[in-house]
Parts: C-alpha cells; structure tokens; sequence
C-alpha cells in the first residue's frame, strides 16, 4: 500500500480510476483501525517517535481526489458541504465510543479508540489518533494527524494542532495519560511525554522556550528536533522580563511556558476526579 499512495501521489494522474478508489478506501481504512499513523512510536528516535510520511501522503492525497459534495442531512437547516472522500467518521454502539450530542463532529479516516469520551461540540481532524480511555472536552479540537495517547484529558477550548504539511514535519502528539488544561494550545510538532500536565492557557509551539525551574534547564525546538516537554512536568503559563531597550525601560514581559514541578501524590489526587467522568 505504501508504495502505490506514493506513486500516486508523486505521479499525479489525469482521473482517477475505480483501482485508484480503492486504494485510498483501503487506506483510509488502515487510519480508521490504527494500522496507518501519520506518527508512530519509535525507540531508536531521540524524540521516541518517528514521521511517517507516506501516511501524510494519503491523507492529502484523499483530499486532491474528492470533490466538493452535499452531504447535509437537512440543507436548509445546516448545509453541509465538503470533500466526498471524507464524510463523517462512522460508528456503531460496539466501538465503545461515547458522543455526547450537541454539535461535535469527526471526520472519516481518524482512529478513536474504546472508551473516548466526545464532550460536545468538539471536533477531530481526519489523520488523527485518540487513544483509549481519552475525554474530548467542549470545544476543544485535535487537528489533522494529531496524535493523543491513552487516558488522557483533552480540556475544554484547548488546541490540539496538527501538522498535516509539509509531509515530513512531525505532527503533534500528547502520550499517555497526560491532562491539558483548559484554553491550551499545542501547536507545531510538540510532543509532550507521557503524564504531563499543562496548567490553563499553556501555549506550547516551535518558537517560544520552556523553563525548568526544577532541573535549571530550559528546552528549545532546534532545526533537527521539535520541542520535547518533559515526562510528568507540570507546566504553567508565566512570563520573562524584556532585558533589551526600551522593552527593559517599559517594564514590559514575555510570555514562557514554565516547569514548577514535577508530578506527585498531590498532583495525581488533584486530577483523579477525571476517571469519575469516563
């Protein structure tokens, strides 16, 4: 399958034929029941994940080879128009996924494992992976190829971005079992290792450092590398003093993303309320 996306992809053809359908149908297929990810684990990686970007390929590819359809249930209630190859993602009672109703949405071709709770109105991305045992909450979103590990909890109003271009580009991923709090944004190949915590309103991205109060350290996105948030950090929102002129002489401050701890028996008794929720 690898090999025929990317030629197709590298090649692109005049129309596509039946044979053409078929592949992606059996591609997004492999998205839909986790075979195909856009990112994986991998332990030879320093970041402990590898891109993959045949994956990436695929996705895009669906979106040149559909076209704009209607696909409303009541047009003149809410028109709903978009690319025939990516419908709504389908479920039944037996995928053990529970959607709350009122306007949540998610689209074909993503992998939602048993047990994810849909807080509505939330929205996934096709290209996604939201492991076992997540909470989706209100208005919070996870892009296209985000990847989110198990027994996680995705806050209300948070961001998720996804990083579906250029192909080769890490996307985001959340491991296992890390809490994002409310209105957080995670953007640009962010990985936040497992058991994390992010305090309200953290913004992690590919520009902005993050200090370590604890280890005296502070990470940066390189180049080569994405910015990799700590296992078990507790990250909240601060600020850093401007120290160049006039910014010094204005009084004027930054803000950071800034490490106060790392997780304890405190902070895990602070967050088990979420497993009551499930």
């Amino acid at each position: 399958m690898q090999a025929e996306i990317e030629r197709l992809y590298d090649e692109k053809a005049a129309a596509y034929t039946d044979a053409h359908l078929r592949l992606f149908a059996e591609f997004k297929a492999a998205l839909n029941e986790g075979r195909a990810r856009a990112a994986a684990p991998d332990r030879d990686s320093p970041t402990g994940w590898r891109v993959n970007a045949w994956v990436k390929k695929g996705i895009l590819l669906g979106f040149r080879m559909g076209g704009v359809i209607d696909m409303s249930i009541d047009a003149s209630r809410q028109p709903y128009f978009d690319k025939s190859t990516y419908p709504v993602k389908q479920f039944t009672a037996a995928s053990g996924v529970r959607i709350v109703p009122g306007g949540s949405s998610i689209r074909d071709g993503c992998y939602i494992g048993k047990g994810v709770t849909c807080m509505p109105p939330m929205f996934i991305n096709t290209g996604s992976y939201v492991d076992e045992g997540t909470m989706i909450d209100s208005h919070a979103l996870v892009g296209s190829c985000a990847q989110v590990g198990k027994n996680c909890h995705i806050s209300a109003a948070s961001q998720i971005g996804g990083v579906l271009e250029p192909v080769g580009a890490m996307p985001v991923i959340v491991e296992d079992e890390v809490l994002v709090g409310g209105n957080c944004g995670i953007y640009e190949g962010v990985i936040v290792k497992r058991r994390a915590v992010l305090g309200t309103g953290t913004i992690l991205n590919g520009s902005t450092p993050v200090y370590d109060l604890v280890r005296n350290t502070v990470y940066r996105a390189t180049a080569e590398q994405p910015l990799v948030i700590p296992e078990e950090a507790v990250i909240v929102a601060g600020s850093r003093a401007v120290t160049n002129s006039p910014g010094k002489e204005w009084g004027i401050s930054v803000y950071t993303p800034v490490i106060v701890k790392y997780r304890d028996a405190r902070t895990d008794s602070r967050i088990q309320l979420e497993d009551l929720l499930r």
